[in-house]
């Protein structure tokens, strides 16, 4: 089935700082949520965290679309929330909020969710990409979900933006996916063969008392339980909307090519094969070299990039694979991020003010709408607002 039959929908989460401090919010003021419900209505939601939010699209016909939706939306959202003193950061972890001081959502599912998690919840101060591609009701959504399940930990390396934690560089490109494992049905999915053993599954945990709600499957890839979707949410927040929407073009392309390919033939081996990618990509983002499953040994990021445009062939936009090479030739948010500190240390910065330095860069991409490459670390700091100002 080629890609442009396929609708599409994209749910970026975004964290509140103070453009004073570059810290994280505790606590927004009071009239910001209900200005931004009346912007938004029903493509804003809520968080876990009241220093977080969520823009959800509406259904997209096009990346073109999808471009426009963004753009605008972050515009509308950063001009609201700057009123307040408050800046967007895209990115998938702040470098140094400290994740204790932060606030739950006042909603009943997610004090529900801090009640019965602990601090698995109170830690999980960062953001997703989450991208949802429509699949035609004569498809099932397992099969065609475990069909291109071994190619995901490539669209984790392309947007990996968390390798700062608590003040911390923790060595990770996306330390967000390392915190995930730290819940419940958070990470692979579970090797299930169709969506009845799904269905069954599902129905077995909500019977138990383990699930709340059907949707409380948060694997890294999953059916919706709301939309005739598979939604993606291996990958990071991305602070740029062009590597955005690469990752919902390369997904949107990979469902359309799975939902006619044969079955996985590799069974066990594959989820292996899974596993062990998986880690590299968190672990070292686009400078990470796979696993390949044809025999090869290990190849890089942009060789794996090169055999999956060959794979969906014109399944994909070619714009979705000349950007995903930019970012593997360029670096990704990660290595953007670290590149920005060291630039800053050199310049005698302390380490406080470097961590900021970092925040301004990330709160600059996110506001961007243009589609200008990211600026130099030395651009960033040239620029960069002073202290409270």
């Amino acid at each position: 089935m080629p890609q442009h039959a396929l609708s599409f929908g994209i749910e970026e989460e975004f964290l509140l700082v103070d453009l004073a401090s570059r810290d994280v919010v505790r606590q927004p003021p009071a009239a910001l949520l209900p200005a931004c419900r009346e912007e938004f209505g029903l493509c804003l939601a809520e968080e876990m965290f009241q220093s977080q939010f969520e823009l959800v699209s509406p259904i997209l016909e096009s990346l073109d679309e999808g471009r426009a939706w963004l753009q605008n939306s972050r515009q509308r959202l950063n001009s609201l929330t700057r009123r307040h003193g408050i800046g967007l950061l895209g990115a998938a972890s702040h470098p140094f909020a400290d994740w204790r001081e932060q606030l739950p959502s006042d909603s009943p599912h997610y004090r529900k969710l801090f009640a019965d998690h602990g601090d698995i919840a109170q830690r999980s101060l960062v953001s997703g990409l989450h991208v949802h591609v429509g699949v035609p009701n004569e498809y099932d959504r397992l099969r065609v979900m475990n069909r291109l399940l071994g190619w995901l930990p490539l669209l984790l390396a392309l947007s990996c933006s968390s390798p700062f934690w608590g003040g911390r560089d923790t060595a990770m490109a996306s330390y967000r996916r390392c915190l995930c494992g730290e819940w419940p049905r958070m990470c692979l999915p579970e090797p299930l063969p169709d969506q009845q053993s799904f269905d069954a599954y599902v129905g077995l945990l909500l019977a138990a008392g383990a699930l709340q709600r059907r949707g409380d499957i948060w694997w890294f890839i999953r059916p919706s339980a709301r939309f005739a979707t598979l939604e993606l949410r291996i990958a990071d927040a991305c602070p740029l909307v062009e590597d955005a929407l690469c990752i919902a073009g390369l997904f949107r392309a990979l469902v359309a090519w799975a939902l006619d390919a044969e079955d996985d033939a590799l069974g066990g081996l594959q989820r292996l094969l899974l596993e062990e990618n998986y880690w590299r990509a968190r672990r070292l983002g686009c400078s990470a070299r796979f696993l390949d499953a044809q025999g090869h040994g290990e190849v890089s990021a942009s060789e794996w990039l090169a055999q999956l445009e060959r794979l969906v062939g014109t399944q994909a936009a070619p714009e979705s694979f000349r950007q995903a090479e930019r970012i593997l030739r360029e670096g990704g948010s990660a290595q953007r991020q670290r590149q920005v500190l060291r630039t800053a240390q050199a310049a005698g910065l302390g380490e406080r003010q470097a961590q900021q330095a970092v925040v301004d860069s990330l709160l600059e991409e996110t506001a961007r709408v243009q589609t200008a490459a990211p600026r130099s670390p030395q651009e960033v700091l040239a620029s960069a607002t002073p202290l409270g100002g």
